[in-house]
């Protein structure tokens, strides 16, 4: 390269550095802000749109959850369960599926999560926590040999020396599920206005098992359901007031042929104790009523809160029918599920009895989990 070229070249660069330089922020002085230029906000980006719509409530890919409280064997359930979805499914053409959830707190969360697509048998106690929740929303109410309510037994090993509830004080309690209205939420109440105070609680997994536990000593005491044993033809019927107990010989009771029923001298046990009754075919002979509870309103058949009211409708109405089938009592009919003689429509007034008492007793879902 020419000499005289590149002198004036490294001349012009350095001259031009000195420009630069001069016009320049120094590198030691901080850089002055300045109002950055206004500039449009920022827009999301439209959100592509579905390509498929949401199946419908009660499609094949969208069915009806049908949950229910597992009060007694699950096995029991689910398979009485199924016999009603068909049911259902066969009158209004919608699909079902049959949930148990592991408690009663989980039923309650579950219909609240999905409020659009379940349906729940859920207790009283149960109903009025929910309802509190987020609005699930009775139907029907269960009708048991003509009864609209139901009681709450406590009982005692029948050899036992206790004879009140006040005896009860510093024993071992068994309940079937914080969350059970006949199980804790009446006891409880019960035993708070006796000023008994348990030595321990054992929360035994379900009505059955809280009479096993007394049955097997585990327990001092159990609460669970109880229901008026049937007289035979011609028999003495139980009214309020009686002798919950059969009245006949207590050491007579045995199972039938096909171990279907707990008969004493043809009076059919209906209460709790008949859950056990193939393990434990003494159980009445062996642990007896020590008191009943004031009436309960009986458990129901609800909604969640935005269940579309045209499936409602048209599933309240299927409901009704199945009731006056055969098939009603291999399902919720059965004395081992739930043992409902019918349903009946109920309202949400009818409750404000329950919902005293959970004032009463502090319970909130929380305190179930």
């Amino acid at each position: 390269m020419n000499k005289r070229y590149l002198f004036v070249l490294l001349t012009l660069i350095v001259t031009a550095s000195m420009i630069l330089s001069a016009c320049g922020t120094p590198a030691t002085e901080a850089p002055v802000e300045t109002e950055a230029p206004a500039t449009e906000a920022p827009t999301e980006e439209p959100t592509a749109e579905p390509t498929e719509e949401m199946p419908a409530i009660g499609s094949p890919e969208h069915p009806i959850k049908v949950l229910f409280v597992p009060s007694v064997d699950a096995n029991v359930i689910v398979t009485g369960g199924e016999v009603m979805a068909t049911a259902l499914n066969e009158a209004t053409g919608l699909n079902f599926e049959v949930v148990v959830p592991t408690s009663y707190a989980a039923t309650i969360e579950e219909m609240c999560a999905s409020p659009a697509d379940t349906m729940a048998f859920i207790p009283a106690f149960g109903y009025v926590l929910a309802n509190d929740l987020c609005g699930v929303d009775v139907s029907f109410k269960a009708v048991r040999r003509g009864w609209g309510v139901y009681w709450t037994m406590i009982v005692v090993a029948r050899d036992s020396d206790i004879q009140s509830i006040e005896d009860l004080e510093g024993k071992k309690f068994a309940f079937p599920d914080a969350g059970s209205t006949s199980g804790y939420l009446v006891p409880s109440v019960m035993l708070k206005e006796a000023g008994v105070t348990p030595s321990e609680e054992l929360e035994a997994g379900g009505h059955p098992q809280a009479v096993r536990a007394v049955y097997t000593g585990e327990a001092d005491f159990a609460a669970a359901f109880y229901s008026p044993y049937a007289a035979p033809e011609g028999g003495t019927k139980w009214d309020l007031g009686m002798d919950p107990e059969v009245p006949v010989d207590v050491n007579s009771c045995a199972l039938n042929e096909d171990k279907s029923q707990l008969l004493c001298e043809g009076y059919r046990v209906l209460d709790a104790r008949a859950n056990i009754r193939e393990e434990f075919p003494d159980v009445v002979s062996k642990v007896r009523i020590l008191t009943l509870s004031p009436d309960i309103p009986n458990d129901t058949m609800s909604f969640g809160p935005e269940f579309p009211a045209e499936l409602r409708a048209q599933i309240e109405e299927a409901l009704l029918a199945f009731a006056e089938t055969e098939a009603w009592g291999t399902s919720l009919g059965s004395e081992d599920f739930y043992g409902w003689s019918g349903m009946e429509a109920a309202s949400d007034a009818e409750y404000d009895f329950i919902r005293k008492l959970v004032v009463e007793s502090g319970t909130t879902i929380e305190s179930l989990r």
